[in-house]
């Protein structure tokens, strides 16, 4: 009786696992979404010769913000630290806890975009 339960307690927390994953990986997907949605609101927001600098705005945002997240990011969120801050896990190779990095990843390029919609419209992207 008591290895049934046992056997059955640790499958629930294999089930349980995979649907936190799941779970993240759903959260991290739909604000990745909430780029396009920053783009369309501050391109209806402004003039619409403007649409095509806040489009690049955004890409550029998202690009940015997930190079910087890779490189420093999650090293110092995560690292080992030395009494302030983390001093290990720069340039970060995920391995199992890759949902984790994509949704911190796409959370901190969404904080860049909503700041960054204060300049929409007053900038110029020039070639």
């Amino acid at each position: 009786m008591t290895n049934y339960f046992i056997s059955n307690l640790l499958s629930f927390v294999e089930v349980n696992d995979d649907f936190t994953i799941l779970w993240i990986l759903l959260s991290g997907i739909l604000v990745f979404f909430m780029q396009a949605g920053f783009t369309l609101v501050e391109s209806g927001f402004t003039r619409s010769k403007n649409a095509v600098n806040i489009s690049m705005k955004n890409i550029l945002d998202i690009s940015v913000g997930t190079i910087s997240f890779w490189a420093l990011g999650y090293g110092l969120m995560y690292g080992d630290t030395n009494g302030f801050i983390a001093t290990s896990g720069l340039f970060f190779n995920p391995g199992d806890g890759a949902h984790d990095v994509f949704f911190q990843t796409v959370f901190c390029a969404t904080a860049a975009t909503i700041v960054s919609g204060a300049i929409a419209g007053r900038t110029k992207y020039t070639t």
